[in-house]
């Protein structure tokens, strides 16, 4: 997280563009920057189990890293515009990457109310333009914005679930709807070959 806050004041001061992708050792459970964590999970289950936690720079509900690909994409807000648009403008990039692997990703169409941040897990339910396959999410994504730049990142999920973060809610219905590359694919995808895909999709930070 310290690395995508570098990025995204370098970003701000001096008009540059980043892509960063990653993985996570040890597996952590990331809180998003307004969740009311105390209210919403049961700190003592996460110590039980020696849950590694970080609180995200964007906002968000919780996601936990363990088998999947973090991006972050940080900029001037001028590449993109609006806040949606950005949002929409990365996630049609990730989509190119997922069809170029024989995912079938669409985006989510927009509903006409969000859910609240205290409502579970990110990958819980989609908010409008986000990633799916079969309707269901396979990247949850989002986003801040300080002084001239964004940073938006996100989490690609290639196998595993989003249990732990049901395991330590307070809510019993802090239930998951996601999917996973492995699910839809049915064979195992390393981190490195969706890396290539995605770097080949991004294209021209022009266009």
């Amino acid at each position: 997280m310290a690395a995508d806050e570098q990025l995204l004041a370098d970003a701000d001061r001096t008009g540059a563009r980043f892509l960063r992708l990653y993985r996570w050792d040890p597996p952590a459970l990331s809180f998003g920057r307004n969740e009311p964590t105390l209210a919403l999970y049961d700190r003592d289950e996460i110590e039980r189990r020696g849950i590694a936690v970080v609180r995200r720079p964007t906002g968000g509900r919780a996601v936990w890293h363990e088998h999947e690909l973090t991006y972050a994409v940080a900029a001037p807000i001028a590449v993109f515009g609006s806040l949606r648009a950005a949002y929409l403008a990365i996630h049609e990039r990730l989509a190119v990457a997922l069809r170029a692997l024989g995912a079938e990703a669409t985006l989510a169409v927009r509903p006409s109310a969000h859910p609240s941040v205290g409502a579970g897990a990110c990958f819980a339910s989609p908010v409008g333009g986000e990633i799916l396959v079969g309707g269901r999410k396979l990247v949850g994504s989002a986003q801040v914005r300080r002084g001239r730049a964004f940073l938006q990142h996100g989490s690609i999920l290639l196998d595993g679930s989003q249990e732990v973060v049901t395991a330590v809610s307070r809510q019993p219905s802090a239930v998951s709807g996601e999917t996973t590359l492995a699910a839809v694919l049915g064979r195992a995808v390393a981190f490195d070959e969706l890396s290539a895909a995605i770097i080949a999709a991004w294209g021209d930070w022009r266009r």
